[in-house]
């Protein structure tokens, strides 16, 4: 199985798309649509930051106005993506998470954007099913219901029964979803080119790579297949572990764009009241639904990328009569089952379309980050984030060190149930202390590490709601543990391999001194100087300043010139030339990068 399945490009278009060739008809009116918007606000940001901001008597209002702006812009995207559904909406969910390059006011607004929107009609769903096997869809299910139980952006969910009675729901894709993807995403392609001119955006993020991870990441969520292999995938990395549960895919009545499942729907996790009746305990939903994310995390390196409560339940579990003892096994944590308070419960999740597959190369930056943590180490943890490809070229390692060192100072001696209100305070005032450092700093987290923060934050917020007493930052202290100890563990492979490269330096170090010598000796040394990156920055602006100096002595020479030739001569000739000229270098100036 691939356990990254879900990160195929998927690129060909679904069988409700084709219309006699190979290529995804393409919605010219839609496309226009997207662009006439992304195109307003680009000349937006043109106006505001970088002709407005440059002249001296508005430049105070530009500055003052800026978060309005963007949070004027960001509800407006909002409407847009709320009617035009499709790629739109999971454009604003995919930039709800993007704390690292866009400013609160934007992912704040678009924090909320659900992927839900009018369901498609039944007819089309049947079509869309026919086309998919090949005969109708009458002939492939027993019963079908005729409303959908969720309607979301690029597909939507009915419940059915199989020949045999099984019940099962049903994700169908909605018709022309394909060619709807790829109009849009060719819109955002064109945005994004436009954006990488404008630098407050362009110096903080490789917008290349952040659309190829969103096409790539939307692409795969229209691959049923993939989404199968995934729900296949954690339920083979949990098969021990009877506490968890995961729904069977129907591959014989399964497609790239229909996917069916057994119908596991029971109590959803924020359903509070349901579960107390249940006799079920919120604590223990609450530990158990954290315990099984660090486990994905940290353990399997597969992520259920997507834990809003429509896709977790927790389905009760009859009680033993004999003993009192209840049904079930160990939590992922080790804890027997007869130990536990409350009723027994599965904990059950669906809906894998979205998942993050960590890398080898993610794995280590994860452990060395975790350890750093817990060593507060802040070169460690800096080096982590290199490793994990978080820094872009030109981050400033030592200022980013100083910062973590202050933040350990800050933190020493807090009790842990402390930890979260204290780390809070000292954030804000790091970011007060080193808010041009933080700004400036070029930080462009990977999708997958994205996705993963993003599934840790929504867990941490719902199991708090389920029990106001849990601590994530206690739950996560074994885990962390664990990594710090198979890293202490003394593995004899890897210390001879390190002995054996210690040995071929040695070896090489006469012949490396005398190479130097010999330089020394003809005059042939030289040395490199590479300006930190604060001093590059403070140059940079001395240089544009300069430019737009000598561009605005042009200007008022020229005005100088025409006005004095106009009083002599009179309007006409080189005069106007002279003022024109005037104009258009005074202009020039303003917008000098």
């Amino acid at each position: 199985m691939n356990s990254a399945a879900s990160s195929r490009a998927g690129s060909e278009p679904t069988s409700s798309d084709r219309a006699g060739s190979d290529r995804p008809i393409f919605d010219r009116r839609r496309y226009l649509r997207a662009v006439w918007f992304f195109a307003r606000v680009f000349a937006s940001f043109i106006w505001w930051d970088l002709v407005l901001r440059r002249v001296p008597l508005l430049s105070g209002v530009s500055r003052r106005s800026a978060l309005p702006r963007w949070r004027r812009t960001a509800r407006r995207f909002r409407r847009l993506a709320l009617q035009m559904g499709g790629v739109m909406i999971k454009l604003g969910q995919f930039l709800s998470i993007r704390v690292d390059v866009l400013p609160p006011e934007v992912t704040g607004e678009l924090a909320g954007l659900q992927d839900e929107v009018p369901a498609e009609s039944l007819a089309d769903m049947l079509k869309v099913i026919e086309a998919e096997f090949g005969r109708p869809a009458g002939q492939v299910f027993a019963w079908f219901s005729p409303l959908p139980e969720a309607a979301a952006s690029l597909a939507q969910v009915h419940r059915a029964r199989l020949p045999d009675n099984q019940e099962v729901v049903v994700k169908v894709q909605r018709p022309r979803i394909g060619m709807l993807v790829e109009t849009d995403l060719a819109a955002l392609r064109l945005a994004a080119r436009w954006l990488k001119w404008y630098r407050p955006i362009a110096r903080r993020a490789d917008l290349d790579r952040m659309f190829a991870e969103f096409a790539s990441t939307t692409r795969a969520e229209l691959d049923f297949v993939a989404e199968g292999k995934n729900a296949e995938h954690f339920a083979a990395d949990f098969a021990d572990n009877p506490d968890i549960y995961i729904a069977r895919v129907y591959w014989q009545y399964s497609t790239r764009c229909v996917l069916t499942l057994e119908n596991v729907a029971s109590i959803k996790i924020t359903d509070y009241a349901a579960i107390e009746a249940a006799g079920i305990s919120r604590a223990e939903v609450a530990r158990r639904v954290y315990d099984t994310y660090l486990t994905q995390i940290f353990v399997n390196n597969f992520v259920h990328a997507d834990p809003h409560p429509g896709n977790l339940f927790v389905r009760p579990l009859p009680w033993l009569e004999a003993s009192g003892q209840q049904l079930g096994g160990t939590q992922s944590g080790g804890t027997p089952a007869a130990a536990r308070t409350g009723r027994p419960f599965e904990l059950i999740f669906v809906d894998f379309g979205m998942v993050a597959a960590i890398p080898q190369r993610l794995r280590a930056a994860l452990r060395e980050y975790i350890i750093g943590l817990g060593l507060q180490d802040g070169h460690r943890i800096v080096q982590a984030y290199v490793d994990a490809g978080i820094l872009l070229p030109g981050a400033d390692l030592k200022a980013l060190e100083e910062v973590h060192d202050v933040l350990f100072r800050g933190l020493a001696g807090v009790h842990m149930g402390q930890l979260a209100e204290v780390a809070f305070a000292q954030a804000e005032i790091m970011i007060r202390q080193y808010r041009d450092l933080i700004y400036e700093m070029p930080v462009q987290f990977p999708t997958d590490v994205l996705f993963v923060g993003r599934a840790v934050a929504i867990l941490s917020g719902l199991a708090t709601s389920l029990d106001p007493e849990f601590d994530p930052w206690s739950a996560t202290i074994p885990f962390a543990e664990k990594l710090a100890a198979s890293e202490a563990a003394f593995d004899w492979r890897s210390g001879l391999g390190e002995l054996g490269n210690l040995a071929r330096l040695a070896l090489q170090l006469p012949e490396r001194v005398d190479r130097v010598i010999r330089k020394a000796e003809r005059g042939e040394l030289s040395t490199q100087t590479v300006l930190t990156p604060e001093v590059a920055r403070t140059l940079r602006r001395l240089e544009r300043g300069v430019d737009r100096l000598g561009w605005s002595v042009v200007a008022v020479g020229l005005l100088l010139a025409g006005a004095l030739l106009r009083a002599h001569e009179g309007p006409g000739g080189v005069a106007d030339w002279l003022l024109a000229g005037a104009g258009v270098s005074f202009v020039w100036s303003l917008t000098r990068r």
